[in-house]
């Protein structure tokens, strides 16, 4: 196809470069009836000429405007009827909608609106779904973002793309100004309708637009260009950080049931960059996605993990998750529910048992002599002399008033005391695992202390070897002695 239009070949170059538009492509359009969606819908038209696409377009009416959006409904059907593209319209009570979740009002249309567009690029099997955006949204968007105190990520604007499940959300004329689009409607007879609620300034962005930017392009007369290409600058130093950020999961911060737990030794050696970074990636697992994260949230946090004078704090969150940190952890998550109460026996050998629910698992083994044998107590793995153990034997979790004589100490010590030693988390103390012997004697506490009891040596004839760990790595090293 002989392309006449200076700006659509533009338009299409940058395409080729995005490595979208292809033949046999599905893809959604959103078409709220402006020049800048109307003028992208046209753009599509023509580009599926040279390379067969399966466009749909999609409308949505919020009911703001009662007559006024219903004509931009009426336009936008006409339109696509006529140039031959199916469309996807819904009318959505946003008023209601409002009134039920105390959102305001763009951030409620919005999401209403989003929801229905990738609810309709599933059912039509559409791999992405284009939006409008265009340069001028880009840099108001920058400069709202400055005047409310933003970091990095906010200086990225709207970005080019991004991917939600299976949809990936395109802007091809983020680069391509406001007074480009309007004069490519006009040379090419795009119909558009203007809608009247973008010339109040109760909007912030109307303001912004209708009266701080033409303030400021007096001092720069190219300010959007240069907001812009600032957005461009901290989109890739955005990437890069989240990138390095995504990389600490499993290392710093670990996974725990819904909510991560941090190494706060490690953590305290990352950079404050990374340090910010990774604790909001970890809070935006809660937070709804319309919400923005609080600088003062991610401080306060932040705070309370690197302030070792308070060792042991709790608070909550907000959205049902809790912050918890107790000596050399932190745990940010939904707020811990209490660990039930475990009792397992080991009555044949070898076996391997699931302890409770918390995700700690037991391995027993027995030896019936030494041929080829060393037996060693590490952390999570402690060696018995069986003929010296009252079987059987039983794991569980601790009872008021356990006792235990550690090896190497003449007297019994307070299970209690040795996990504040120990500095276990007061929120995991519940669910830890103790062996007894079919006496009562405790006799190991995986990860702390065994007791004297049946120490595996030289007379030894039958060994033990029990190997008691959880799914997820547990505190500083420590001696098993």
């Amino acid at each position: 196809m002989e392309c006449r239009d200076e700006l659509l070949r533009k338009v299409m170059a940058d395409q080729d470069d995005a490595d979208w538009w292809r033949a046999g492509a599905a893809a959604v359009v959103a078409v709220s009836g402006g020049p800048d969606s109307m003028a992208l819908l046209h753009m599509l038209a023509q580009m599926a000429r040279a390379r067969p696409l399966r466009l749909v377009a999609a409308h949505v009416n919020h009911r703001f405007r009662g007559a006024e959006s219903d004509a931009e409904a009426e336009l936008v059907a006409r339109t696509a009827k006529s140039w031959g593209i199916p469309l996807a319209a819904a009318e959505i009570d946003v008023p209601y909608f409002i009134e039920e979740t105390g959102m305001n009002a763009q951030s409620a249309a919005r999401h209403k609106r989003y929801e229905f567009l990738m609810q309709t690029a599933r059912q039509h099997g559409a791999g992405y779904l284009l939006l409008g955006h265009h340069a001028d949204d880009q840099a108001e968007t920058v400069l709202m973002r400055v005047l409310h105190g933003t970091g990095v990520s906010g200086l990225a604007g709207i970005p080019l793309r991004r991917r939600e499940n299976n949809v990936e959300l395109f802007r091809p004329l983020l680069r391509i100004t406001k007074g480009e689009l309007l004069e490519y409607c006009e040379r090419n007879e795009v119909p558009y309708a203007v809608d009247s609620s973008n010339s109040s300034r109760r909007y912030l962005r109307n303001a912004v637009r209708l009266d701080l930017i033409p303030q400021l392009e007096k001092i720069n007369p190219r300010l959007k260009e240069s907001l812009v290409r600032l957005a461009d600058m901290a989109g890739a130093d955005d990437d890069y950080l989240e990138s390095e950020t995504a990389r600490l999961i499993g290392d710093a911060a670990i996974p725990s049931g819904d909510g991560y737990r941090v190494r706060l030794e490690r953590f305290g050696g990352l950079h404050i960059a990374l340090q910010r970074r990774l604790i909001k990636l970890i809070l935006k697992c809660c937070a709804n996605h319309w919400q923005s994260l609080a600088y003062q949230q991610v401080e306060a946090l932040l705070e309370a993990m690197k302030d070792d004078r308070n060792t042991v704090t709790r608070f909550d969150i907000g959205g049902g998750w809790t912050f918890v940190r107790e000596y050399d952890q932190a745990y940010i998550g939904p707020s811990p529910s209490g660990h039930s109460p475990y009792g397992c026996l080991v009555t044949e050998f070898p076996c391997t048992m699931r302890l409770g629910e918390n995700g700690w698992q037991l391995q027993a083994q027995q030896f019936e002599d030494s041929a080829g044998i060393a037996p060693r107590d590490t952390r999570w793995e402690a060696w018995f002399d069986a003929d010296a153990l009252a079987m059987p034997l039983t794991v569980r979790t601790r009872q008021p008033g356990d006792r235990m004589q550690p090896m190497g100490l003449n007297g019994t010590k307070k299970v209690q005391d040795m996990f504040v030693d120990a500095k276990i988390p007061r929120t995991e103390r519940d669910g830890w695992p103790l062996v007894a012997d079919a006496e009562g004697r405790i006799v190991w506490i995986p990860g702390l202390r065994r007791s004297a009891v049946a120490a595996a040596g030289e007379h030894t004839r039958q060994f033990i070897r029990l190997d008691i760990r959880h799914s997820e790595p547990r505190h500083p090293e420590r001696s098993a002695t």
